[in-house]
């Protein structure tokens, strides 16, 4: 394991604002880690899938399992009980990027059946995907820890991927950092217009941006001291909608 982390926030299937981050990284000092939701909603999910996949068996990148890789995960296995919910959080997206075709010619079940025959490597890789990764005394993970509970480590797994009040709005004294996605920084500063990365005195440090809804793609280089370096790229392309974008 090398010395420093270099850590990408949540990417929604931006393609070409995660290449451009990935210009920053360097490979032979920085170990690569992403911290999850790689599709549903952008500009090209299916590449993010697959850049991602490349990465972590070429460079043994690590990436995190999020909110939006446990949905797709449930449709595949479960289409009737998960379409809904997979729709209506941007997975229809996903699903014709790696189909390449007009998702209303299939149903749930169909949809699955496809994605499994004409993408037989999605579901395992899914399923290999880590919910938490521990770094000395930094912590990744999609979503956050459970703070209200006597030992961080009795989270569920489903809040590791899903949880925002009782994490963000709950002391750390884990001590740990604790570096997390999945709650766009806007919804966390008092300016709700501010996309930057959001900190905190007590160790947390969420670098969700909101790349797909026009905000940024944060990357950040930390050693066991914290941050060394922060990146940023801005959309100026594609975005599901213009709610974080800037007059």
């Amino acid at each position: 394991m090398k010395n420093k982390m270099f850590v990408i926030g949540d990417i929604h299937g931006q393609i070409t604002m995660f290449k451009k981050l990935l210009e920053y990284w360097n490979s032979e000092e920085e170990q690569l880690l992403m911290i999850g939701d790689l599709g549903d909603r952008g500009e090209d999910p299916s590449a993010c899938f697959e850049l991602a996949k490349d990465l972590m068996e070429k460079h043994n990148a690590i990436c995190l399992r999020g909110n939006h890789e446990e949905m797709l995960l449930d449709f595949i296995k479960d289409p009737k009980n998960n379409a809904a919910l997979y729709e209506m959080n941007g997975g229809m997206v996903t699903i014709d990027s790696f189909l390449k075709t007009d998702h209303t010619i299939y149903d749930a079940y169909e949809l699955s059946a496809a994605l499994q025959s004409r993408v037989p490597w999605l579901k395992q890789f899914i399923e290999t995907l880590p919910i938490k990764y521990e770094w000395g005394n930094v912590l990744f993970v999609h979503a956050g820890v459970n703070l209200t509970v006597d030992n961080w480590k009795n989270t569920s797994d489903n809040d590791f991927v899903w949880i925002r009040e009782g994490f963000y709005d709950q002391p750390n004294k884990t001590g740990k950092t604790i570096v997390f996605g999945h709650t766009v920084t806007a919804m966390l500063h008092e300016d709700h217009s501010n996309t930057s990365i959001w900190t905190t005195e007590d160790g947390k440090i969420g670098i969700d941006g909101g790349a797909v809804y026009g905000g940024a793609l944060h990357g950040i280089v930390l050693d066991q001291e914290g941050i060394v370096k922060q990146y940023s790229v801005d959309n100026t392309g594609y975005a599901f909608n213009d709610l974080l974008r800037k007059e």
